[in-house]
């Protein structure tokens, strides 16, 4: 049927939509107002626009139906989502359903070594997080502890050097482990050999 007058059909309600009201997203037309979130119906920008072949949602619907599953995809880091969106028409049930959970309780400290790997500093031997982390050496020092083994001075990535496992600033590592004689680690004369 020809198209007399008017312009594209809006995608949403297949009615014509004129030039001055069009909005255009994944090669097809929608009237402003008919611009909404399939699932929510909540009404959508060129910055929140999300689109899935001839759908079209709000972020955070098509996230919720078309995104990640699982603990840590959720709404901000490391955050367990429990919304399933059902309430919004998704069906996120597809494949096989959930196990059931253990009647008995888990031991805690089980649970935790499995699910957080935490490194240990080399200095002091506690937990290392990642607030408080430095590398140096291929390990995880705490910022504390960042420190060379001889003088006790606080290391930057700028002065610090390691050997054998553990952390020196430049000046004593010239000192203990550098070349020896005249000009070399604070010497002013060669050694005499007794």
């Amino acid at each position: 049927m020809p198209n007399w007058g008017g312009g594209a059909k809006c995608g949403a309600c297949e009615k014509t939509v004129y030039h001055a009201e069009e909005i255009q997203c994944n090669g097809r037309s929608f009237h402003k107002s008919c611009f909404l979130c399939m699932a929510c119906r909540k009404a959508l920008d060129s910055t929140t626009v999300a689109a899935h072949e001839s759908e079209i949602y709000c972020k955070t619907c098509y996230g919720r139906k078309y995104g990640p599953k699982g603990v840590g995809f959720g709404q901000g880091a490391g955050c367990l989502s429990t919304d399933t969106g059902e309430h919004l028409g998704l069906n996120l049930q597809q494949g096989s359903p959930k196990p059931a959970r253990p009647s008995t309780p888990t031991n805690a400290s089980k649970f935790a070594k499995k699910m957080v790997d935490v490194d240990k500093c080399p200095r002091c031997g506690k937990s290392v997080y990642a607030a408080e982390k430095i590398m140096g050496g291929g390990k995880p020092w705490h910022k504390t502890c960042f420190r060379c083994a001889i003088c006790g001075k606080s290391l930057e990535s700028t002065n610090v050097t390691d050997k054998d496992g553990e952390l020196y600033c430049k000046v004593c590592y010239a000192k203990n482990f550098g070349p020896k004689g005249i000009g070399f680690g604070g010497l002013t004369q060669v050694e005499k050999k007794e």
